[in-house]
């Protein structure tokens, strides 16, 4: 029988990401990927990580967050300045924006049909569109 360490699923997505796997990225890779993909702010993952014996600064969960979308294990969505949230789902799809509650969820990319994109300027290339559309409620 083969034993799996409880943290082994964690340690091998950071490190695939070229992510040295510390133990507060393990919690955090633990507390983002052993589950469904979700869309959740920095807050969120604090507060979550708090209420599971965590340790962690806000501005450690910030650092992870983006060190872990430069990894391509994330993609941060900003919905306003000084707002993101952060999708565990890295495939091109589009997103609801509910501005009252500040839930986001997602569209499916044919959903959405985009007729026309603009040239990237000379020397460089697009690399992903990103759609949020805003609702009221």
């Amino acid at each position: 029988m083969t034993c799996v360490r409880p943290f082994s699923h964690a340690y091998e997505r950071l490190r695939s990401a070229g992510l040295r796997p510390t133990r507060q990225r393990l919690a955090l890779a633990r507390l983002l990927f052993d589950g469904c993909d979700r869309h959740i702010s920095a807050e969120q993952l604090h507060s979550e990580a708090m209420a599971q014996g965590v340790r962690v600064s806000l501005a450690t969960v910030y650092n992870t967050l983006h060190q872990f979308t430069g990894g391509g294990l994330l993609r941060e969505i900003i919905v306003e300045s000084g707002r993101s949230y952060f999708d565990t789902n890295t495939s091109d799809h589009y997103h609801f924006f509910f501005e009252q509650s500040g839930r986001i969820t997602d569209i499916p990319p044919e959903a959405v049909g985009l007729s026309k994109i603009p040239d990237a300027p000379d020397g460089l290339r697009i690399r992903r569109v990103d759609v949020i559309v805003r609702l009221d409620g």
